[in-house]
């Protein structure tokens, strides 16, 4: 594939930071507030989030070196454990992963813009947006690349912009407390602390968006490592600060419980005009969200195309080297989340479902390594090594063990979702060897 068809490491970590940075921050806190009204505990919750996600990013960016393929936890399940493993991980990532929060994105865009427009329908904005993302995203490189860097850096400046204006001219910062007290520990056993983490972790899902497209990269194995710390690391800057911003500038009990956190902050720092003006724009950051997505997954539906003859209609390119089939598949398959389930459900699932996903693959560090003959010299070491997964993996644990006693029925939703996916699996494979079959006798003539 020539360099023009070809994502370059600025557009990679514009994909890597717009997935990221979207609903979960401008949303979760919220829910947070509900149960948590602590200074010190609600930014231990976003430190450790931002730990666990760069410890997570160290990770991928090893498997990443040593297996050089587009489709993020598809191919790294298929080569450490089994196809059908690489297929319910594409699965999961295809449905919960991706389509589930894009869903979540385009549906926050719709109630930000509604919020101040009263008079729109906020499903038929969400709808609207994914339709235009999804038509410019299966066009070329070159305009899905440019769209995706604009609105990154459009959100990464109006984040900056938001969070100074709105300390400077607030004119009643409120009194939050950042230094722990002997009630704060108590916090950090109970099971409303590890649910409010499954919430930041999936404030900060999208830290490995771009092994999804790691074919489609410039150099991936020395480029990739690089994309994932230096996102990863940008969010978590991103993320401490609009929180301080949220909890300086409106009160905790007007923001439990609700969605629109940015721009109840931004009224109460702005007055209600300038907070609509900021309603509008923080709506505006939530498109390169979904765009990022857009670009993301279909990469999934790509190598699944590529691999069974069954969906080979999806591993199909346009002139472009773009997939432009699954992406229109993408896109549908998030019109119905958004059409047909609640914010809150979705998130909760969504969030424990990748959290499984990660943990099995970050497992398969530790198999890999055990597997490896030789050192490969151009290929990427997770530094401190075994700490990172080490960190990964016990933080992921205690939170899902959590989560299950207090939300059974996520957890439950989570395991239906696996093992729809290995039937599929089954069902594929056996569909995909007749396929093959047929095509045996015109090959040969």
């Amino acid at each position: 594939m020539s360099l023009n068809k070809k994502f370059s490491e600025k557009t990679a970590i514009a994909i890597v930071i717009a997935n990221m940075i979207g609903t979960g921050i401008f949303t979760s806190l919220g829910f947070q507030l509900a149960d948590i009204t602590s200074g010190f505990v609600i930014m231990s919750l976003w430190i450790i989030g931002g730990i666990m996600s760069f410890c997570g990013a160290l990770c991928y960016a090893e498997l990443s070196s040593k297996l050089p393929r587009s489709g993020g936890e598809y191919n790294f399940l298929t080569e450490i454990y089994h196809p059908g493993a690489g297929f319910v991980s594409g699965w999961i990532s295809v449905t919960v992963g991706f389509a589930a929060p894009t869903a979540l994105a385009a549906m926050t865009f719709g109630e930000y813009l509604s919020s101040v427009f009263p008079k729109l329908d906020s499903l038929w904005l969400g709808t609207v947006l994914i339709f235009l993302m999804t038509a410019i995203h299966s066009t070329n490189h070159k305009n899905s690349g440019t769209l995706q860097s604009f609105f990154t850096t459009g959100k990464i400046l109006l984040i900056i912009a938001f969070s100074l204006a709105a300390l400077f001219f607030s004119n009643n910062l409120q009194d939050v407390n950042y230094m722990p007290s002997t009630s704060d520990f108590s916090l950090f056993t109970g099971g409303s602390f590890a649910v409010s983490l499954i919430y930041v972790g999936y404030a900060y899902t999208g830290w490995n968006a771009a092994t999804y497209l790691t074919s489609e990269l410039v150099d991936p194995k020395k480029s990739l490592p690089r994309v994932l710390m230096v996102g990863t690391g940008a969010v978590m800057v991103c993320y401490l600060l609009l929180n301080y911003v949220f909890l300086a500038t409106a009160p905790m009990s007007a923001m439990a419980g609700q969605l629109e956190i940015g721009y109840i902050s931004a009224t109460y720092a702005f007055g209600k005009i300038g907070g609509s003006v900021m309603g509008i724009l923080l709506s505006l950051l939530l498109i390169s969200t979904v765009s990022a997505m857009l670009m993301a997954a279909p990469r999934i539906l790509q190598v699944l195309g590529e691999d069974y003859s069954l969906f080979q209609i999806l591993g199909k390119k346009n002139k472009h080297g773009i997939p432009s089939t699954a992406i229109w598949l993408q896109s549908i398959i998030a019109l119905i989340f958004l059409w047909s389930a609640t914010f809150q459900s979705i998130l909760l699932f969504s969030g424990a479902t990748m959290a499984i996903n990660s943990l099995v693959v970050i497992i398969g560090v530790f198999i890999l390594r055990q597997k490896e003959t030789t050192i490969e010299k151009d290929s990427f070491k997770i530094p401190f090594y075994p700490l990172p997964p080490i960190i990964f993996i016990g933080i992921t644990l205690v939170t899902l063990c959590y989560l299950t006693i207090q939300n059974t029925k996520e957890i439950l939703f989570s395991i239906v979702i696996i093992i729809t996916g290995f039937l599929g699996y089954l069902l594929t494979r056996k569909l995909s060897k007749n396929i093959d079959k047929q095509k045996v006798p015109t090959l040969l003539i």
